[in-house]
């Protein structure tokens, strides 16, 4: 899963979300599917405007997150009273 990481760049600038809007011609619907993990995707165009307001880079915006480590910590299987582990 990829994390947009819009809140913590504008909460580091001490900026809002609703600046961002203006500053960028963004949409303020698109800008929440970002933050909210709503869009399927984003335009370069887009990207590039959020990037040149925020003096940022692509890099810094997006967090890769892998659920895959994460469902492995979740907590152990256990098996129902009264069964046997191995059949």
């Amino acid at each position: 899963m990829i994390e947009v990481r819009i809140d913590q760049l504008l909460k580091a600038r001490e900026r809002t979300f609703y600046w961002l809007a203006k500053e960028t011609g963004i949409s303020h619907t698109t800008l929440w599917r970002l933050k909210k993990a709503k869009a399927l995707g984003i335009n370069f165009l887009t990207l590039e405007k959020l990037c040149e307001t925020l003096d940022c880079q692509p890099g810094d915006m997006f967090t890769f997150i892998n659920q895959k480590r994460q469902r492995a910590r979740k907590k152990p299987r256990t098996h129902a009273p009264g069964r046997s582990a191995s059949r």
